[in-house]
């Protein structure tokens, strides 16, 4: 499950509206060799190891979140299923960093549940195994 995650550090770094955030969260800008916390967050960057995904994933996210925006939800579920990986991603066109709103946090829920009864339900790992 990937809610509001970030898939590749360097384009969020720049692409937030916070930068704040970002500077705090990462360490600095990615571009600063001599900042050894910039460089092992940006080493660690999720989309650098996409060669080893194998775990089904759940993507949520939404359209009004300006701090992590949909796109990096879009290129994780892309890679995924690019490599086989079972994914899924769920886009709440109205809503923020939050799903706030009742109707869509019931939606939220049900996907979310639905999403584990779906692969960590053992008839599920029998179907992953075989």
């Amino acid at each position: 499950m990937a809610h509001a995650g970030i898939f590749n550090t360097e384009s969020q770094y720049l692409e937030t509206e916070e930068m704040w955030f970002a500077n705090w969260d990462l360490g600095g800008p990615f571009w600063d060799k001599s900042n050894p916390v910039a460089q092992r967050s940006f080493a660690n960057s999720p989309h650098k190891f996409v060669d080893r995904w194998n775990t089904p994933i759940l993507i949520t996210h939404g359209e009004y979140d300006f701090r992590i925006l949909a796109s990096q939800g879009m290129m994780a579920f892309n890679a995924a299923r690019l490599r086989g990986v079972p994914a899924e991603m769920l886009v709440f066109p109205d809503e923020n960093h939050w799903i706030l709103k009742p109707q869509n946090a019931i939606l939220w829920q049900r996907v979310f549940f639905r999403w584990l009864d779906r692969w960590l339900k053992p008839e599920a790992q029998q179907q992953v195994n075989s």
